[in-house]
């Protein structure tokens, strides 16, 4: 895995790679430990967490979306992919060969 921060695509990979992680910390670590074990402060900090790296995710999704010549279906695609856990892996997966660096 590699990102390259010198590039919008790099950053948006990297983003796209953290905010991945939030979401199933938040989804399988604090929202169990807030509603099985009673621990209500438990999404207080995974969950602001995710919620600026998903805004940074847009922002960078946008830039990308522009920069790139993306297609509406594969930024639509990209954004769908972000809503499904593991999704944002599974992305990745499909653009890290298949659009050309800048």
């Amino acid at each position: 895995m590699h990102f390259p921060l010198n590039t919008s695509l790099g950053r948006f990979r990297l983003v796209a790679f953290v905010e991945g992680i939030s979401y199933l910390i938040l989804l399988f670590i604090a929202m169990p430990l807030k509603y099985v074990g009673g621990i209500e402060k438990a999404v207080r900090w995974p969950g602001m967490a995710h919620g600026v790296l998903f805004v940074l995710f847009a922002f960078l999704l946008l830039q990308v979306w522009i920069e790139y010549r993306w297609s509406f279906k594969k930024a639509a695609a990209a954004f769908f992919w972000s809503l499904v856990p593991f999704g944002t892996f599974y992305f990745d997966k499909k653009i890290a060969n298949d659009t050309p660096a800048r």
